[in-house]
């Protein structure tokens, strides 16, 4: 059946470009039947105090996931795709890609990562009366302008970085209205970039090197559905370096990884919420009414449909808990014993189940990169304990997987300020595979029920995946297709919070709290420069 899906050009393929790799998924006609993946795996760099990918490197990574895509259909069905039915690409939200008029790109690929956008943040959530976070596109575009910065007045578009594999390969500059939320705020009804405040925007502007109206500067938006061109012949040999891919398949709207995630764990009706955990790692809660106050801790964005989100954002994720897992995974390699990764987590996340309520007193810092809610201006990993603390094996990973939730509760504080419920969240993201472990810890971290469904691990490549199909379907209402086709009779794990393990893990969040102080003062005790010039 895969075979012949494959061979009629009737597969369906998402491509999603996140922060340690880039993911090709293809699925059959059925949305939950995936029939060959492919990876490439990459990581950013920290260039001139910039955290940045090379451009060269996401077509090198593409081309090598869609490769290893194919040489797995080929392995798996014995046939390799020369015609798709549909693609959808997504890719790391927010940040700053700007072109000039001949599509030059005219600074360094500025990731979400980078915090350096403070002054201007602050000028625009009071501008604006919402909160403008420092990751948003908006914010480096007018930190640039702030910071007098030469190539500002050559600016005629700018884009994430889904919208610009987007347009690459279809030509069409256009963005889902996921991704485009957080790029600039989105109006109320969830269709357009908010008028009024790209007249604000353009008044403050007025006297300033940026030229084009703000509005010229930025993508079209669409909403989950709807066709957003179709694969040219440049795009297909852009992507297959073999030649065999032809053109035409139809394209959805390319999203950001947060509205890919809301589709992966079907969280796109309003009262339904979701985390996502990788490189870094968010909260989504579809409101049922606007938020009464304005706050740091809390983005307001959109479903791919276009309903509002309240976005808990924390810069950083699994970096940390990796690096760890890959010290002991050298261990067991020099004890004569390696594992790879997949077992490694298993038996480091066992072992988690086996410490203490509150980790025994041990704190991990997981801040590679700065931490908005955390008010930190840069990262500086860090284990501490006093000397009265547990360490064992078994505290130590359950304090690094509550390092990983921590930051994360702490913004989900405005939340419950606001009165929003949480019934239940859904999580998705490779932390996940593991069973039983994250899952349980996040609820507790949470006090919410969690559920982790059977796709929870394919995460946004399969979400975009699934959109593509569903513009190949003709569109409609989103959340009744995700309902209808994809997850009807869907297998979900769900872990209602242990009392212990909330109450184990409010003390570990209360001494955690307590010692960022620990990291504000690394930052000043310990610059980067100094660490570069140690490390070269």
């Amino acid at each position: 059946m895969s075979a012949a899906v494959i061979s009629e050009g009737r597969a369906v393929l998402g491509i999603e470009l996140g922060s340690t790799r880039i993911k090709a998924c293809l699925i059959g006609d059925n949305p939950n039947e995936v029939i060959a993946v492919g990876s490439y795996e990459w990581q950013n760099q920290l260039v001139d105090g910039v955290w940045t990918y090379d451009l060269a490197e996401v077509w090198a990574g593409l081309q090598g996931a869609y490769a290893a895509l194919v040489a797995d259909a080929h392995s798996r069905h014995g046939v390799a795709p020369t015609s798709i039915a549909a693609v959808g690409v997504s890719a790391m939200m927010h940040g700053y890609l700007a072109f000039d008029d001949a599509d030059e790109l005219l600074v360094p690929f500025r990731t979400w990562r980078n915090t350096s956008t403070g002054q201007a943040a602050a000028e625009l959530t009071e501008l604006f009366g919402v909160n403008i976070p420092l990751r948003w596109s908006i914010a480096h575009l007018h930190q640039a302008v702030l910071s007098g910065e030469a190539h500002v007045e050559r600016v005629r578009h700018i884009t994430t970085l889904a919208g610009y594999v987007h347009e690459r390969l279809t030509g069409e500059r256009v963005l889902g209205i996921g991704d485009a939320s957080g790029v600039f705020p989105i109006d109320a009804a969830g269709a357009d970039y908010d008028a009024a405040m790209l007249a604000q925007y353009d008044a403050l502007v007025a006297d300033t090197a940026l030229a084009p109206a703000l509005r010229e500067l930025l993508p079209a938006i669409l909403p989950a559905g709807a066709s957003a061109g179709a694969l040219t012949a440049e795009g297909a040999a852009l992507l297959d370096l073999s030649g065999a891919l032809q053109p035409g398949a139809v394209f959805c709207p390319p999203e950001g990884d947060a509205g890919t995630g809301m589709v992966a764990t079907n969280a796109v009706a309003p009262g339904t919420g979701n985390v996502s955990a990788g490189t870094s790692i968010f909260a989504m809660v579809v409101l049922e009414r606007p938020l009464e106050r304005v706050h740091a801790e809390l983005d307001v964005v959109a479903t791919p449909a276009g309903h509002p989100v309240a976005m808990v954002h924390c810069n950083n994720g699994t970096s940390e808990l990796a690096a760890w897992v890959s010290v002991f995974r050298r261990f067991a390699e020099l004890a004569g014993a390696p594992i790879d990764a997949d077992e490694a987590y298993r038996l480091l996340l066992a072992e988690a189940l086996d410490g203490a309520a509150d980790a025994g007193g041990v704190l991990a810092y997981n801040q590679i990169a700065g931490e908005p809610i955390a008010h930190l201006s840069e990262g500086r990993p860090i284990v501490v304990r006093t000397p009265e603390s547990d360490l064992t094996l078994a505290n130590t990973m359950r304090a690094q997987v509550y390092g990983v939730f921590a930051t994360l509760s702490l913004g989900m504080r405005a939340l419950h300020d606001e009165g929003v419920a949480i019934d239940r969240m859904q999580a998705h993201g490779g932390l996940f595979r593991t069973a039983g472990v994250a899952q349980r810890f996040l609820a507790a971290a949470l006090d919410a029920p969690v559920g982790v469904a059977e796709s929870a691990a394919e995460g946004g490549a399969w979400g975009i995946a699934v959109l593509a199909a569903f513009t190949a379907a003709g569109g409609g209402d989103l959340s009744s297709y995700l309902e209808r086709e994809v997850f009807g009779g869907t297998d979900m794990n769900v872990v209602t919070p242990h009392p212990a393990d909330v109450a184990g893990f409010t003390t570990y969040l209360n001494s955690y709290e307590s010692g960022l102080e620990i990291q504000r003062q690394a930052i000043d005790a310990l610059p980067l420069t100094a660490l570069q010039g140690a490390s070269s």
